[in-house]
Order: structure tokens, then sequence, then C-alpha cells
């Protein structure tokens, strides 16, 4: 059974320097440089994406059906949006979930301590401390977003992952969300990230739908019909 800590909210731009600083050279682990997958106990993280996938499953369906029994869902969403901010703002963050170089305790103690100071939920904080022991953290990512697309089931809506050039607004968010539900008849909930590189426009993700509007997929088939023509 999956156990943890209780915690109050706290903000999602969460960084934690203490982790690749107090922790590089941690007790039993293995130096860079060695071969991948040839290390018992240790997941190799160029296994297949089919893999990774089920692995994630397994965590999401333990923490969904856990999380929906206790009436926390609306807790759980929160936790989702404030994990993935984290991700996407610490490198440090992202370097512990799929770096080889730390053990099985130094991940632990450190994704124990960040879920504590984030104020996740107690599924939230022990699954994340199970697939540590596991090394399984790699997978938190693809888990993140199945438990995006359980929760919108269970909600009757859609997920769409939106990627802009810059931050959208709430007025944007709002519009574009009505926008999408016009189109395929449900609720849509807008998960926004952003990349420069696209230098304008957007790329909706719902499902295996993508619609991508941005500038640089414009240049990218004009660039590819040349290259026919040529």
């Amino acid at each position: 059974m999956l156990r943890g800590g209780e915690g109050s909210a706290t903000s999602a731009a969460i960084f934690v320097p203490w982790v690749t600083q107090g922790c590089k050279t941690p007790s039993g682990a293995r130096e860079t440089g060695a071969p991948r997958g040839q290390h018992i106990g240790r997941v190799d993280v160029s296994e297949s994406a089919s893999i990774s996938s089920g692995i994630a499953e397994r965590y999401a369906t333990a923490v969904f059906e856990i999380v929906k029994e206790s009436k926390d869902l609306a807790k759980l969403e929160a936790n989702l949006d404030d994990l993935s901010a984290a991700l996407a703002e610490s490198k440090d963050l992202r370097d512990l979930l799929k770096s080889p170089i730390y053990s099985r305790e130094a991940q632990g103690g450190a994704i124990t301590a960040i879920a504590t100071k984030m104020g996740l939920i107690p599924a939230m904080t022990s699954v994340l401390g199970l697939m540590a022991s596991k090394r399984r953290l790699f997978v938190v990512p693809a888990m993140i977003v199945r438990l995006r697309e359980m929760i919108a089931k269970e909600k009757g809506e859609v997920t769409a992952d939106v990627v802009s050039a810059k931050a959208l607004t709430a007025t944007q968010v709002k519009k574009l969300a009505e926008t999408l539900k016009a189109n395929v008849g449900q609720d849509v909930k807008i998960n926004a990230t952003v990349d420069e590189t696209l230098i304008g426009g957007l790329v909706v993700k719902m499902g295996s739908k993508m619609i991508d509007t941005s500038i640089r997929a414009k240049l990218n088939s004009l660039q590819n019909a040349m290259k026919e023509v040529g």
C-alpha cells in the first residue's frame, strides 16, 4: 500500500539546487561513463517508449484509484499542475528523475523532501518514493500525462496540450477552450506551455489530433515543398 506524509499547497515555482549540489556523488552511486543497461537494479533509460508507457500506466492507475476513492481528485489535479511547473522550471529536478548517478537512497530522500515541500498529497508523495526505490522516476512526466487523461475522462473533459510562442493570457486560454469545445463537443481543459522557437502561432494536441498553426510549421512545410521541387 502506498504511504506518504501530509503537506500544505505551495507555489509550483520550486527550485531545488541542493539536489545536485548536495548529492553529486551519493553513496552507492554509479560513476558516469559506464555502459548502459549492464547494472542490476538500475533501469536503462533507453527502454522503448511502449515499455515506459506501460510502467507509467501502472503507477498512474494505482494513484488514480486511491485518490478517487478518497475523493481527492481536485487536489491531485492541483498537484499535477504544481509538479509539471516545477519540472519545467528546475533542471535540477529533471536531472534527479533521469540521471543514473544517484543512488536509490539519494533519489528517494530527495524526491520525498521535494514532495513534502510542495505539499503533495500522500498518494503522490508515496508513489514518487516507491518509483525512486524501483528506479522508475524517469517515467514521472508520462505518469503525469496519463493521470491528467484519467481525471479529464472522469470529469467528462478533454485535455488539450497547447504550446505557444508566448504565455497565453487567462482570456486567451478561456477563448481557446471555448473554441475547442465547439469543435469536439466536450469541455476542454488547456494544458499550456511555452516554446519561444515557435516564432508565432500555436500547436494544439488533443489525443491523436494535432493542430499546428505556428510560423515555424509553415516555414518547414514550405522548405519541404521546395526540396521536392528541387
